[in-house]
């Protein structure tokens, strides 16, 4: 018999899990309680900086583990949630890493995270199928993608899942089901337990995270260092320590990410309360804004000193089927993004869609023929604390108001329906997104903001966007669709992250209410 969803919680997992929970979570609400006070100083004024504690880890010279063969090549990583359709698929696309995402771009009801495990059970042995209605039985090939987990952030709950009364810390929840049952048999296969490290906040997040992965080597019987663990820099307060991550993780690590979009969603959160660190359009924040710029080149110095991968950011692009001349412009884009990657010295890029793979190998192949760039070690001219806040000049207008709108009632509708990774106007749209655009309309509110017509951006503006958008949205996807969701709710709740006198610090907490 196969494995299946009551197997994922057998007793020995459970027994596991219960030991992972008792030994980490009192240690886990500490760190949540410091993001808490860290907030507060930049709430009154303050802004992050290189910690001074830690300057010497910084200044000395010092590398971490040597890379596994296994991961010496990571040029095109593409990623997704952990359906099982998406699993077989991402595995064979042709990318060289797979990313199995529990989080952004999954909606975690409980069928789905229990599903997510089954499929990565089965994907690990070979043994995933999948019966499409009309294109037959999917497989894996071969040869496939190198396997990582992306566990849930550390501020996210289990609900479904109790220990001692209490829900557990989602990321241990994740974290631990997916190594108690995988870790031996992949590691039999040649490889290792890989995960992606979301929305750390500190080396003191990344110490933690050290030692649980230390903890459940010890009692799983399996040589330290087996796990490898990118982090992904999608925090404005963890570009200050990426030294200080590095080192934490040094036996473990498996270099440093660009997480571009949750970066600029943690930079308005960072400045909320800032006045002269307003963001302009989302479309406006790109990579070549000067403080995205800088955080980019500062990942890449970073990790080639230390010896190990900087990845690039994701492409969120889709193909656009209906509009050629918009498909090749949307590809162009792609392609001199990746460009940019490359030339800085990224190690590999992420893509959204099976479909930019070989565009973004091509451009990695081109100015990368090797299997990585890690010798690459241009010191960039120093990148300050004034250049990694230095705020572009803003612009808001009516078309970025709306899209944020428009964008964030969509995503929300899909998420408490258990899709979690959405197509909207071209682009592959995630929780990410979906929060720049929720913190872009709460922080435009919030700072007397007007739009470049002069129209002061207030309650009553928002309104009326969203009494306009409504009916858009209904004419977009149709009477059918539109009347069987849950877009009442969605308008619900981004009004209320919106019109919220504190900024919600993730959207995902209030929504997750409705879904568990």
């Amino acid at each position: 018999m196969g494995f299946d969803k009551e197997k994922v919680l057998c007793p020995d997992a459970v027994d596991f899990l219960t030991k992972l929970v008792h030994k980490f979570s009192p240690s886990l609400e500490m760190l949540l309680s410091e993001r808490e006070r860290n907030q507060k100083v930049y709430d009154e004024g303050g802004v992050p900086d290189f910690p001074h504690e830690t300057k010497h880890i910084r200044e000395s010279d010092w590398s971490v583990a040597s890379i596994p063969d296994t991961l010496l090549d990571r040029r095109v990583e593409i990623t997704g949630p952990t359906d099982r359709k998406m699993v077989i698929n991402a595995l064979n696309s042709g990318a060289n890493v797979f990313m199995a995402d529990f989080e952004d771009s999954l909606s975690p009801t409980w069928d789905n995270i229990l599903d997510g495990q089954v499929n990565l059970y089965d994907a690990v042995r070979n043994i995933i199928t999948y019966d499409h209605p009309t294109k037959g039985t999917y497989r894996l090939n071969d040869e496939t993608a190198v396997l990582f987990v992306r566990p849930r952030g550390l501020h996210l709950i289990e609900s479904h899942f109790l220990v001692d009364n209490n829900p557990v810390p989602a990321s241990l929840f994740d974290f631990g089901i997916y190594m108690f049952h995988n870790a031996k048999e992949i590691i039999s296969k040649g490889f290792g337990p890989y995960f992606y490290l979301p929305k750390l906040e500190s080396y003191l997040e990344a110490r933690w995270w050290n030692d649980v992965f230390n903890w459940s080597q010890d009692n799983l019987n399996i040589d330290r260092g087996e796990i490898r663990a990118t982090v992904l820099i999608e925090t404005l307060p963890a570009a200050f320590q990426m030294n200080e991550i590095l080192w934490e993780l040094r036996d473990h690590s498996a270099g440093l990410n660009c997480g571009r979009w949750d970066y600029i969603f943690s930079f308005i959160k960072t400045f909320r309360n800032h006045p002269d660190k307003i963001l302009p359009d989302r479309s406006r924040v790109t990579m070549e804004t000067h403080f995205m710029r800088s955080y980019a080149e500062l990942v890449v110095y970073t990790c080639h000193r230390r010896g190990v991968h900087a990845m690039g950011g994701m492409a969120a692009q889709i193909p656009i089927k209906n509009d050629e001349e918009a498909n090749a412009a949307a590809l162009i884009k792609v392609k001199f993004d990746k460009i940019r990657e490359a030339q800085m010295g990224h190690d590999g890029t992420w893509v959204a869609h099976p479909a930019l793979i070989s565009l973004a190998k091509n451009v990695f192949d081109e100015y990368m023929p090797e299997a990585n760039q890690v010798h690459f070690l241009r010191k960039p001219r120093w990148v300050t604390q004034e250049d990694l806040i230095e705020t572009p000049k803003t612009r808001i207008t009516s078309e970025g108001l709306n899209q944020n709108i428009s964008v964030g009632v969509q995503y929300i509708e899909s998420w408490l329906r258990g899709n979690g990774c959405v197509p909207l106007y071209n682009l592959m749209e995630d929780a990410a997104t979906a929060e720049i655009s929720r913190t872009q309309v709460w922080q435009w509110l919030n700072n007397d903001c007007s739009l470049d017509d002069g129209t002061k951006i207030d309650r009553e503006l928002i309104e009326q966007c969203m009494t306009n958008i409504m009916p858009q949205i209904k004419e977009e996807i149709g009477d059918s669709r539109f009347y069987n969701g849950k877009f009442d709710e969605a308008a619900e709740i981004f009004k209320s992250v919106s019109f919220s006198p504190k900024l919600v610090n993730f959207l995902t907490l209030p929504a997750y209410e409705r879904i568990c």
